[in-house]
This record gives structure tokens, sequence and C-alpha cells, in this order.
């Protein structure tokens, strides 16, 4: 079993890979896309994350008038009443 990685390495690699898409890392939200990836995991199944919070950049980067956190909240719902259902 792997150790878990000190939340510093997290913090390195959102440093790198904001500065390779040329974005500010304060602008990435961790915390809450870390909690989509969680819900959409559980609530519909592993793969559901990645492609969940691709979703929620797809939407933000369009352009769409809800802000992050709306977006969020209402994927993050949708995917645990996906559960619901199931």
């Amino acid at each position: 079993m792997t150790e878990p990685l000190a939340p510093e390495v997290l913090d390195d690699w959102v440093a790198e890979a904001a500065d390779l898409l040329g974005i500010d890392p304060a602008d990435v939200p961790v915390a809450e896309v870390l909690d989509l990836a969680r819900r959409a995991a559980h609530g519909v199944a592993r793969p559901a994350a990645p492609v969940t919070t691709f979703l929620l950049g797809l939407a933000v980067g369009a352009g769409r008038p809800d802000d992050l956190t709306s977006l969020s909240r209402r994927l993050g719902d949708a995917a645990e009443a996906h559960m619901d259902e199931s």
C-alpha cells in the first residue's frame, strides 16, 4: 500500500501545471474540484471523477454565466441523485 502524499505535493503540482497552462495557481479552487470529484466518484462511478471535473472546466472556460461554485454544486447534486436512482 502506498503512503499518502503530503499536501505540499499537490500544491507543487498545481503550481507547476498552472504555470504550464499560463494561469495563476491562486485561481485553482483545489478543494472545490476535489469535492466534486469525490461526489462524482461515489455517486456515479470512479471514472466519473475526472470526466466530471473536466466538464466543469469546459463549462467555466466556455464562459457559462453561472459561477464555478454554482456549477460545481449542481454537478455534485446531480451525481448524488444518480446514485439514489441506481
